[in-house]
């Protein structure tokens, strides 16, 4: 999962990159609204976490343009002012959510977990497929009932495999759902990451297949 966090507020910007990487996200941040809107035009995010505050650019209009542009990632609304005509207007315009400053950073965490399963259609923080589920809460995965010792990026790998399961998967849009800005993951590394990945996940029907020069599918072999 990749977080974009648009937030002039250093120390408020440093805390949310801190708690949101240590969940298991991958989190870009910006400090302007010009910022963002460049960022939300030519990368792809699972969320947004959206200062109305921002210098350059209003979060509402960055919001406007996001949603002209037929983006429908979830989006969060950070503000200090917490007037009904802000809430509102934010929420007409396509925000999925809103919080005020000061906020409870437990309370954020859980509103992130919300609206990225939302984004993707579902109720629920447990993905499952076949004997192999994945607690995006707990950050856990199992295979059969037994836990996985799984790192830190390959239960961020299985997470988007999980996701998209049946589906092919470019090794691109992996990097784009993995890394940072100014995180180096070459095309040779995502393929260590899957070879590592299908050691501990390939019993039973469960495998990650390759299609040679476009990317992978995670699926289950009928019996």
């Amino acid at each position: 999962m990749r977080i974009l966090i648009a937030e002039d507020d250093q120390v408020l910007a440093d805390g949310l990159l801190r708690a949101l990487r240590a969940s298991g996200y991958a989190v870009d941040r910006v400090s302007s609204g010009t910022e963002a809107d460049s960022a939300l035009a030519t990368h792809e995010f699972d969320l947004v976490i959206l200062d109305l505050g921002l210098p350059r650019l209003h979060g509402l209009e960055v919001l406007r343009k996001l949603r002209a542009r037929g983006a429908t990632m979830p989006v969060l609304i950070l503000t200090a002012a917490d007037s009904v005509e802000q809430r509102v207007k934010g929420l007409d315009l396509g925000a999925d959510d809103y919080m005020a400053k000061p906020f409870s950073l437990q309370e954020l965490e859980a509103r992130v977990r919300a609206l990225t399963r939302r984004g993707l259609g579902t109720a629920s923080s447990v993905i499952k497929h076949g004997p192999l589920t994945f607690d995006a809460t707990g950050r856990v995965a199992y295979i059969n009932d037994q836990m996985l010792e799984l790192s830190a990026r390959e239960l961020s790998l299985l997470e988007v495999l999980l996701q998209r399961a049946g589906r092919l998967v470019s090794k691109d849009q992996l990097v784009e759902r993995l890394c940072e800005w100014g995180e180096e993951v070459s095309n040779n590394a995502i393929e260590v990451y899957i070879h590592r990945l299908r050691k501990k996940i390939e019993q039973g029907p469960i495998r990650i297949a390759t299609v040679r020069g476009l990317g992978y599918c995670l699926e289950k072999i009928a019996s």
